[in-house]
């Protein structure tokens, strides 16, 4: 396959893959409700998925270094169709935890493999370019799956289950029959030379792994609490932060498919992180000033372009160092993106309880410490040529 088709098809294959996912968030809260979940259970049943993915996700990136991107990618949307199945066909709390402790395990092949693949294909020069293209395809499947789900909800509350699961099993007929495999033959099998587990967070690329925590944690810790904020801070009502939360999406998939690729090849990955850095601070910090829809979305989405540069920028910097093993690398930058999502909710949570700011000054404390973390890392490196323009 020549590599420009490859990288149109990949970010179709994540949109889609995204859209199935993001078609059952509207609804499963008040899906598990009807089952009989407690919010401290639903609470559980969010965290376990992000809990599977975090073990599992370096385990498929490491797999698909073996035996190729393609089988794993297939195996990841075929579990996530399993799982939205399994969840639609739920009369019992217990057969909604097992639907996604499954989804968890087996869909945690899905981010890994995709970046693993965009990294196959590209030349240093252009990775950020391709990383950027798949954050902007999982961005805006994040959009338009939700009001995918929120129509079909109107019919019953096992509909948009059925409709994830459905657009997974088409999604996978695609990888099938069009995505080719990104490694060549001889690159994988028993032959193919496999670092040990943890090669990949040695010497200075850990510095890069925590900075990616502390970025995931700010996030996920605003995430979790956003809703409550912009209630009592300007009396915005579900529906206006469903806008709100899609405008920034916008924003974060513009910044992430149309910029990183071309600022990182003119300044460097190192610039567009620390630019990311700042910009997501400013936005975070402005985001204690809102008082109105107008200043939530601006602001909200001064972040969301902000963050959404960090992660495509750091990923091409990783993938550089991995020296082939590009699975594991992505599979362990994956684990700790899910361990941010599992400690940030609870942790902004309980900042929200003592004082509905704290989630946000300690977001910008996080990414002040990330930009700290990126200085260490440019005095560590041993090449300055992806971070200095």
């Amino acid at each position: 396959m020549e590599k420009k088709k490859a990288l149109p098809i990949l970010f179709a294959v994540m949109f889609l893959v995204m859209s199935g996912f993001g078609v059952i968030i509207p609804v499963i809260p008040f899906y598990a409700e009807e089952i009989g979940a407690t919010p401290s259970q639903l609470g559980l049943l969010m965290a376990v998925y992000s809990l599977m993915q975090f073990i599992f996700a370096p385990v498929w990136g490491r797999v698909s270094d073996r035996y190729g991107r393609k089988p794993v990618m297939l195996i990841g949307i075929l579990g996530l169709s399993l799982s939205f199945f399994l969840m639609a066909l739920s009369s019992e709390l217990w057969m909604l935890f097992v639907a996604r402790i499954i989804g968890g395990t087996l869909s945690a092949a899905n981010m890994p493999t995709a970046m693993a693949y965009v990294a196959d294909i590209t030349t240093e020069e252009d990775r950020a370019k391709g990383m950027g293209m798949i954050g902007a395809a999982t961005g805006l499947g994040f959009i338009f799956g939700p009001a995918i789900g929120g129509v079909f909800s109107q019919a019953s509350l096992s509909t948009p289950f059925y409709v994830a699961g459905t657009l997974s099993l088409i999604t996978s007929l695609f990888v099938l029959f069009v995505l080719k495999e990104s490694l060549p033959a001889t690159g994988t099998g028993e032959g193919r030379e496999r670092p040990s587990f943890w090669e990949a967070f040695k010497g200075t690329t850990s510095i890069l792994f925590i900075l990616n925590l502390c970025v995931s944690l700010s996030l996920a810790g605003l995430e979790a609490t956003f809703a409550y904020f912009a209630f009592q801070k300007a009396g915005l009502q579900p529906t206006e932060l469903g806008i709100i939360f899609m405008i920034m999406g916008f924003g974060s998939a513009l910044v992430q498919g149309g910029l990183v690729g071309r600022l990182s090849k003119k300044y460097g990955e190192g610039a567009v992180i620390q630019g990311g850095i700042i910009v997501s601070v400013i936005g975070m910090g402005l985001i204690l000033t809102l008082d109105n829809f107008l200043t939530a979305a601006i602001f909200l989405t001064i972040f969301g372009m902000g963050n959404g540069a960090i992660r495509p920028a750091v990923s091409s910097l990783l993938t550089k160092s991995a020296k082939g093993a590009h699975g594991n690398i992505t599979g362990l930058l994956s684990s700790f993106d899910s361990l941010g999502r599992i400690l940030g909710p609870p942790l902004g949570g309980l900042l929200f309880t003592v004082s509905i700011g704290f989630p946000y000054i300690s977001g910008m404390i996080l990414s002040v410490c990330a930009l700290l973390l990126f200085q260490v890392y440019r005095m560590k490196a041993p090449g300055k040529k992806s971070f200095e323009a």
